[in-house]
């Protein structure tokens, strides 16, 4: 069966490219005009992660997963027997298959290696003193925990869905996802493979949209600096510190001017093929946080026409 070797990058709709690319600047990520769209990419990554192109409304523009290089051939015969159409590519973001799923998202499958993370030589995790497991010595780690935050990569998104069990199935049958865990009425997580718990999901809600983008970054360091610089520049709103439940990351999220969330996350769980799925009921979204706010799971993109 085919499936997609991870998520590269989403697209946003939103009314100002310059605030958006402020935003996301301000949040420690690279931005450049390409044509009438706005790139974001890590620091030091080659690789597109979030494409924003101006319109009156914000809202998910599409979501862009890796396929194995010289595959999109195969790709567009198994989707064509699925009776999926394909569509022409948009023009602020040409090349690979564009179709739209069962709620009208749009897809892009592109045949892009996934860029390997840039080398942040030794981090926190690797040199941390705990117990008698003492690995730094004669060092003071507060004089690099200072450094500014910098994500080393997209690690994953939840978007809204009107019927979270037919997401999972599309996504399943279309891209070769598979689940890693599910919340009975609640949020379905999905991998690519061998890696992060999850790189793809689905919140409950009436209508499609963005929920959040999680960007990883090496330590709890990178993300208390990270909420702590986004504040001062008045972006106030958020939750965390925590560590989550499903996937385990320690997390903090911040509110986008609107409405969505994106997230600074570490920590993750790593799974393989043997990892088996489960059916989770009432399990709480984090084992330690403060209180969610209570607009955390609400989706404030305009409903489609």
């Amino acid at each position: 069966m085919l499936r997609v070797k991870g998520l590269l990058h989403y697209g946003l709709q939103v009314p100002s490219l310059d605030r958006g690319a402020d935003f996301y600047s301000a949040f420690g990520l690279e931005t450049a005009e390409r044509g009438n769209a706005v790139v974001i990419r890590c620091d030091g990554r080659e690789q597109d992660q979030t494409v924003l192109t101006e319109g009156p409304v914000k809202r998910l523009h599409h979501v862009a997963f890796a396929v194995d290089t010289d595959s999109l051939p195969e790709w567009q015969r198994h989707l064509e027997g699925l009776d999926m159409k394909l569509l022409d590519p948009p023009a602020d973001v040409p090349g690979g298959l564009w179709f739209r799923d069962h709620e009208g998202n749009l897809v892009n499958l592109r045949d892009e290696g996934i860029a390997p993370w840039r080398d942040f030589g030794t981090t926190d995790a690797q040199d941390s003193n705990v117990g008698d497991r003492v690995r730094r010595i004669d060092q003071a780690r507060w004089l690099t925990a200072t450094e500014k935050t910098r994500p080393q990569r997209l690690g994953h998104m939840l978007i809204f869905s009107t019927d979270v069990s037919a997401s999972e199935a599309f996504y399943t049958r279309t891209l070769g996802l598979r689940l890693s865990d599910r919340i009975v009425g609640g949020p379905v997580f999905m991998n690519s493979g061998p890696g992060d718990h999850h790189v793809f999901g689905f919140v409950p809600a009436e209508h499609p949209g963005l929920h959040h983008s999680s960007w990883m970054v090496s330590d709890i360091d990178q993300i208390a600096r990270g909420a702590q610089d986004m504040a001062s520049v008045g972006y106030t709103k958020g939750w965390g510190l925590g560590r989550h439940t499903l996937g385990s990351n320690l997390f903090h999220y911040i509110q986008d001017p609107w409405g969505s969330w994106i997230e600074y996350s570490s920590d993750m769980d790593c799974i393989t093929e043997n990892w088996q799925p489960n059916d989770w009921a009432d399990l709480p979204a984090a084992i330690w946080s403060p209180e969610a706010p209570a607009d955390f799971i609400t989706n404030q993109e305009e409903k489609p026409a």
